[in-house]
């Protein structure tokens, strides 16, 4: 496994970044490309499959999430104009179809479903890319998700929530650029600028519930994956190495009391009304 971004820009230096991701994971699973691909399709789908099957009359056991994403989908004359309105409504129908118990795809956790996506299926929609074309994005998403778990971490209970969803948010944006024929250096400096956005971001789920503020942080992590991609692709670097982002995280997750790491201990799950809601599980 690639053990930094370095490595993985260096292994593409012949061939497209995502292609390099493949050959790797071949090589960990010892997998032949055929399977490894036709895996990584059946996430493809499995995802569609997600904002196919969401119910907005369904609500969570504990009420606190459902509906939402159709509301999204319904505002006239949204302030961020229609295509960040449809990013931002899928971006809560998979955080909402996580809450009820319905099929989703953790990328890279079940508390951040919703960013990948979010971003991925408007844009294919929107610019006609086939599943193959969505399937190499998500190739590029996981080469980076794979740097991120093993430098610092993609859990909230380790982390905070930049793990989850500020995780989620750089794979994203380094996926975005792919798909718009970035460089492999323009989807690092996407995946560091989204990662910086989101650096300290906690994990406090009021009741312990991946539900508030999970759901709506993941339009968050989507709509940072936007601007970041087309900051990239603009010409725009990070000061900072990618790499050397994501060990700033793994050494700022590191320094959040336990309270502040999925504990639902602090945060918005220590205000009087999330204490409460937790009293009336």
């Amino acid at each position: 496994m690639f053990g930094s971004v370095e490595m993985m820009l260096s292994a593409s230096a012949d061939k497209p970044l995502w292609r390099a991701v493949l050959e790797d994971d071949c090589r960990d699973r010892d997998a032949d490309p055929a399977a490894s691909l036709a895996r990584m399709g059946r996430l493809w789908q499995a995802m569609k499959q997600s904002e196919t099957e969401y119910d907005p009359a369904r609500r969570s056991a504990s009420g606190l999430s459902g509906g939402q994403g159709a509301k999204m989908a319904k505002l006239a004359d949204p302030i961020c104009g229609p295509f960040v309105q449809e990013v931002a409504s899928v971006a809560l129908k998979m955080g909402e179809h996580n809450a009820c118990m319905g099929r989703i795809v953790a990328a890279p956790t079940a508390g951040a479903c919703g960013v990948l996506p979010a971003v991925l299926l408007p844009l294919q929609r929107r610019e006609g890319l086939s599943d193959d074309a969505m399937v190499e994005c998500l190739y590029v998403a996981g080469g980076f998700g794979q740097v991120i778990a093993q430098r610092a971490s993609i859990s909230g209970a380790e982390g905070g929530c930049q793990a989850e969803v500020g995780s989620a948010s750089g794979m994203a944006a380094a996926a975005l650029v792919h798909a718009r024929g970035g460089t492999p250096d323009q989807m690092a400096a996407a995946c560091a600028m989204a990662l910086q956005n989101v650096l300290g971001l906690v994990c406090d789920p009021v009741a312990g519930l991946v539900e508030c503020p999970c759901v709506k942080r993941n339009v968050m992590g989507a709509v940072n994956a936007l601007t970041c991609a087309d900051m990239a692709l603009a010409g725009l670097t990070s000061p900072i190495p990618c790499d050397e982002v994501i060990d700033a995280m793994g050494a700022v997750g590191c320094a959040l009391p336990s309270s502040l790491r999925e504990t639902g201990q602090g945060g918005l799950a220590a205000t009087p009304t999330g204490r409460r809601i937790a009293q009336g599980r």
